[in-house]
């Protein structure tokens, strides 16, 4: 007799700074549940109504074993898809059923993809700083906690405007100037690389602030730095001119967390126009569309980078961590350092000790969750700020 989809919850928590969903499934087989990560901070209500009004009347008395079914017909259920609200839905409902099928198996979920390929995944912490001399300390820091990969910034993604000149009316915004940013952070990377050893690994995240052709420029003038990754230096608007950057020079390349749709990361692989793909696994549908997604870029000689930042919650990082220890092209983790609180909510959050993040080796994604605990730390609605990107002049700008 099969085991069914008895109910299917979600919730809602914000212990640190963004709002976290993790959908949890339970079946059938009395104790046995599951949890997946379909977190979108900036629309949660929007995932939360999908997820329980549309997703959950769906599943209920559905096979847990038939993951790929599941998937398959929740996608095309509701005919429009590949949206960030349907697939961070999905994915929740996706996660959950590969940690039941591991629980099940008594197994990792890593087992289940086709088992380790390293003991550990290799992880990269951020070091900011009001100017090149403050990231610098943090980067040394960083070093000496064992970490051999560091994303280096200055102020924030775009930089602090110290000479803004807004025209009178201008509207509020968070306000930045893309030559200005581009002119300081070089010369930030540069300070860096000349002051520390030459085995430590720089990074840096352009975040989509800077216009095509200043794009190419940037990747062109960072190339003396050898760094592991520039990340998205483009928009998904502007995949073309991925093709400019790779023609003139050498600086590889990472770029995903924004990418909804196959069709997005696909050229981009086949042409190798990047180095790393770095999708955020819930917005892309979960576990499912990762695995193919990974498979087909090592294919072509591309490693794997997911988005990890603090919108992530633990169960999206563990099902990252099971990602990077089967995944052959891997290529390094994104790590947001949660605080001992954030995992007090969800014991069996992975652990990084000396740069490299270790799973538990628990059945499944080896991740819970302290529902009581984390009713303790409802959702804010709130009037996002950071995304209300503005250049100078107060025209709009991506984020």
């Amino acid at each position: 007799m099969p085991v069914t989809i008895r109910d299917v919850s979600t919730i809602l928590t914000q212990p640190a700074g963004s709002r976290l969903i993790v959908v949890k499934i339970v079946t059938s087989q009395p104790g046995l549940y599951g949890l997946g990560c379909a977190t979108f901070t900036q629309r949660f209500h929007a995932v939360h109504t999908a997820i329980e009004k549309h997703l959950k009347p769906f599943l209920i008395g559905r096979d847990v074993d038939r993951i790929e079914d599941i998937w398959q017909t929740s996608m095309v259920n509701g005919y429009w898809r590949n949206g960030p609200v349907l697939n961070n839905a999905i994915s929740g409902v996706d996660i959950a059923l590969w940690d039941i099928k591991g629980k099940r198996a008594g197994m990792p979920v890593y087992q289940l993809l086709g088992g380790k390929c390293r003991e550990a995944a290799a992880c990269y912490a951020h070091a900011d700083g009001g100017d090149r001399n403050e990231v610098l300390d943090n980067v040394l820091k960083f070093h000496e906690q064992g970490y051999q990969h560091i994303r280096v910034q200055m102020g924030g993604y775009g930089g602090r405007t110290s000479r803004l000149r807004a025209p009178e009316g201008a509207q509020e915004g968070a306000y930045y100037d893309p030559r200005e940013y581009a002119r300081g952070v070089l010369d930030m990377i540069g300070h860096v690389r000349a002051n520390t050893a030459p085995h430590v690994e720089l990074l840096h995240d352009v975040h989509e602030r800077l216009v095509p052709i200043d794009a190419v420029q940037f990747a062109k003038d960072a190339e003396p730095f050898k760094l592991f990754f520039l990340e998205d230096p483009l928009a998904p608007e502007d995949l073309e001119w991925f093709r400019n950057i790779r023609r003139q020079c050498a600086t590889p390349i990472a770029m995903g967390e924004l990418f909804n749709h196959p069709r997005e990361w696909t050229p981009l692989i086949q042409d190798r126009l990047i180095d790393f793909i770095r999708m955020h696994v819930s917005q892309m549908g979960g576990l499912t569309p990762a695995r193919n997604a990974a498979a087909f870029a090592g294919m072509y000689g591309i490693r794997t980078a997911w988005h990890g930042p603090g919108d992530v919650s633990p169960v999206g990082h563990a099902a990252n961590l099971h990602l990077d220890l089967w995944a052959p092209n891997f290529g390094i983790q994104e790590w947001c350092r949660f605080d001992d609180r954030v995992s007090e909510i969800f014991p069996g959050t992975p652990e990084v000790r000396g740069g490299y993040m270790y799973p538990n080796d628990r059945p499944g994604l080896g991740i819970d969750l302290n529902e009581d605990l984390a009713a303790k730390y409802p959702c804010q609605d709130e009037i996002i700020d950071w995304t209300q990107t503005r250049l100078p002049d107060g025209s709009p700008a991506r984020p």
